[in-house]
């Protein structure tokens, strides 16, 4: 598993006991994909670089700078398939944004396709074909605009071997003029790398940190709402032999596309009110029947505000049941909350979801009822000796392995944490 500080732990399943650790330059928030012969471990971190090191030891292998933006970031996992790694790539540009003094902007979201032997590309594509260029524009302070610019891929890639396609969903647009690749979902040809079809699911979402600024001199004109995607599309077949892809939004809205028609509109539902931290944040899950969202929709009005699990029918989109959530037990504490950003993990039978307040629920699928409930917002003794406290479920999900659950609880922005949570059935 990755942190904050850029380290990389490997630690034994069953005791937790470290067997080696090894420094990135910066955070890793990405999982960690392994490689198809056991031997090697691939993630990225939030300064553009991906890295491949040996799973014995931690010896580095080879390290490459995924885009030559100084702004580029990995935050979507790497997908390791058929002797490629699949990586995403973000960026903070939107932050960069904030000076006035900064030409915004620059930044195109891409998925690299590397050679997991060397680190070689195979082929980059971009989400926004071309490039930005200068408006003509300049803002209050006499700084050149550019444009398009954003639709950065902050999650992991869908696969889809039958059409040979990468799925990935783009955040908005952070300067003039607006892209129709961004708040869209794109699919890529997995040998190549050609794109093969996009659609776009919010236009004009042009948007970057210097709308909430005091000095706005960056925010476009007639601004959108950061309703952008942070998750990944889903991808399930229907009983009738056709096939969907679903992704959540942080507009509040999941949409259902068809695959095999250029990601054709099937269905949309509101799940939601959206916004920056709202909607759908980091992702959902699914069976063989339905999909799970969690729903984010936090905002500033109080810890109770957002939060609740969807379970939504393939074909229709149709809800089977909701779930809302408790009133959030640690209100009293700056950065409490219950919206639920965390992505769902499923298994059969049970979705799990975390939530901001620090709990980790699991739900039954049958009617969404909550099976168990675990407080992490407390102490506990840890395995290596060192002091560490719950916090915040934020960005990732629980792995699920052989009778155990893995979960991190602590996250920045919210209630900070610094412990990894190991559970098994009946604590065999």
């Amino acid at each position: 598993m990755g942190s904050e500080d850029g380290t990389v732990y490997s630690l034994d399943a069953r005791s937790g006991c470290t067997y080696w650790t090894f420094k990135a330059d910066a955070t890793v928030k990405t999982a960690i994909a392994i490689g198809s012969d056991g031997h090697t471990a691939y993630f990225g971190d939030t300064n553009g670089n991906v890295y491949a090191v040996l799973s014995q030891n931690g010896r580095l292998l080879w390290k490459v700078h995924a885009d030559l933006h100084p702004a580029a970031r990995i935050t979507g996992s790497p997908v390791f398939l058929n002797d490629r790694l699949y990586v995403p790539v973000s960026s903070g540009e939107e932050g960069a944004a904030m000076d006035p003094k900064y030409a915004c902007c620059t930044f195109r979201g891409s998925v690299v396709a590397l050679d997991p032997q060397s680190g070689n590309t195979i082929w980059k594509a971009y989400t926004i074909p071309d490039s930005a260029k200068p408006t003509g524009r300049k803002n209050s302070v006499g700084t050149k605009l550019l444009g398009p610019a954003g639709a950065a891929v902050w999650s992991a890639p869908t696969v889809d071997l039958k059409a040979r396609a990468i799925y990935v969903a783009t955040g908005n647009s952070y300067s003039e003029p607006d892209s129709r690749f961004s708040d869209a979902v794109i699919a890529f040809d997995m040998v190549s790398g050609k794109m093969l079809w996009s659609k776009q699911l919010t236009a004009n979402d042009r948007w970057n940190i210097a709308c909430v600024a005091p000095d706005k001199a960056n925010c476009p004109r007639g601004p959108g709402n950061d309703f952008d995607f942070g998750s990944p599309p889903i991808l399930r077949s229907l009983p009738d032999g056709r096939r969907v892809l679903i992704v959540g939004q942080k507009s509040g809205i999941v949409h259902a596309l068809d695959p095999d028609h250029r990601g054709k509109l099937l269905w949309q539902v509101r799940m939601g009110h959206g916004g920056p931290l709202g909607g759908i944040q980091w992702g959902g899950g699914a069976d063989d029947n339905l999909a799970y969202f969690p729903r984010s929709d936090w905002d500033d009005s109080g810890p109770d505000a957002g939060g609740g699990l969807i379970a939504l029918e393939f074909a229709t989109g149709r809800k089977a049941w909701f779930t809302p959530p408790p009133k959030a037990a640690c209100a009293q504490q700056p950065g409490c909350s219950a919206a639920q950003m965390a992505p769902a993990t499923v298994i059969p039978g049970v979705v799990f979801s975390g939530s901001l307040d620090g709990h980790l629920r699991a739900y039954d699928v049958r009617d969404g009822s909550v099976i168990w409930d675990f407080d992490s917002l407390h102490d506990f003794p840890t395995v290596n000796g060192v002091k560490a406290s719950g916090g915040s479920m934020n960005q990732s999900g629980p792995s699920i392995v052989d009778g155990m659950l893995y979960v991190n609880s602590g996250y920045d922005n919210a209630l900070s944490g610094n412990v990894l949570l190991a559970f098994s059935v009946d604590g065999q």
